[in-house]
């Protein structure tokens, strides 16, 4: 299955601070807020959400193709991706702009402030699918990540204009799109991404109904955080997919990400999707487990072992005949 990966690419500096935010906060000069955090630790990472959720879908034994823009310091990172399976050459170069950057401070209770600079992002929107389905002999979905807006909204409208199966996942970019631009990356989505905050969110701002958005989409999936994931269907009751026991939690930063890594990955598969959230939260697991969102490895027997203890051998036989983990 020959599946497009839009959005961003970024560094992400993660940091960690001792204690809580909310104990910062005056509840009555919340208008004129000033704080600084005396941080413990500092972690340079790779990160962006396409090169995260393309990272996860490689190192499941797909080829995901990575569609964004980066800038001219970005050939490590492409060195590292290609080596686990993401096809990086539809990555557009700017010749005048840096990659992107995720800047990230995590409190004791993994609550998160964050900041993002867009650099060579902008320059998404110039990116045309046309000559990336030529290349490939054509795209069977396009994942439209968090991205620069105009090129969400390029992204999203081609892809119904090429009658090519889109997945919307607006996310990150919530905060900041108007109702209209929201409605219009979703409507018609064959599948659409969020957690339980993002759908109220989707909701309140295109003043659609849960029930309105199910008609207009194919599949709703929305992440639960420790509670798993909910997917639904117009006409279909709720299936709620219960989480894969974590190890440890170490940062909670692209676990998101990987949750679609492994959701798409069960799509391409073929598989049923109750299997495809089971997929998606062990992905996501690996990676709550580490500081870095591609810092984690998936061993094909390991994985399939936990996939046994959380879902059962029977699930894991099936989805086994499937999975190709890029390490052995």
């Amino acid at each position: 299955m020959r599946i497009a990966v839009t959005g961003s690419i970024a560094t992400d500096h993660l940091m960690i601070f001792p204690g809580r935010f909310g104990d910062q906060l005056i509840a009555d000069q919340l208008d004129r807020v000033s704080l600084s955090f005396l941080v413990d630790d500092l972690q340079i990472r790779r990160g962006g959400c396409a090169a995260n959720i393309a990272f996860g879908m490689g190192c499941l034994g797909l080829r995901p193709v990575l569609v964004g823009a980066v800038g001219a310091d970005f050939a490590d990172y492409r060195s590292w991706l290609e080596r686990h399976g993401v096809d990086c050459d539809s990555v557009h170069t700017s010749e005048v702009h840096h990659t992107a950057r995720f800047l990230c401070t995590t409190d004791e209770e993994h609550n998160q402030i964050s900041s993002f600079y867009t650099g060579a992002m902008a320059e998404a929107r110039l990116i045309e699918l046309g000559p990336i389905a030529d290349r490939l002999g054509g795209l069977d979905l396009i994942l439209v990540s968090p991205n620069d807006p105009d090129a969400m909204l390029r992204h999203t409208d081609e892809a119904r204009s090429r009658h090519v199966p889109f997945a919307a996942d607006p996310s990150q970019q919530l905060a900041r799109m108007p109702g209209e631009d929201i409605r219009r990356l979703i409507d018609g989505a064959a599948y659409l991404f969020g957690n339980d905050y993002e759908k109220g969110l989707i909701e309140q701002k295109t003043g659609w109904s849960d029930g309105e958005i199910l008609d207009r989409v194919g599949v709703r999936v929305t992440t639960l955080g420790p509670k798993g994931a909910v997917i639904d269907r117009r006409g279909e009751p709720s299936l709620h997919v219960s989480p894969a026991p974590e190890l440890g939690k170490a940062d909670p930063t692209g676990v998101g990400d990987a949750f679609r890594s492994g959701f798409l990955a069960g799509i391409a598969w073929g598989l049923p999707l109750e299997r495809c959230g089971q997929i998606g939260n062990l992905t996501a697991t690996h990676v709550l487990e580490r500081i870095g969102c591609q810092e984690y490895e998936l061993g094909q027997r390991a994985f399939l072992d936990r996939f046994a203890g959380a879902y059962g051998a029977d699930a894991a036989a099936e989805v086994a005949v499937s999975v190709k983990c890029h390490y052995a």
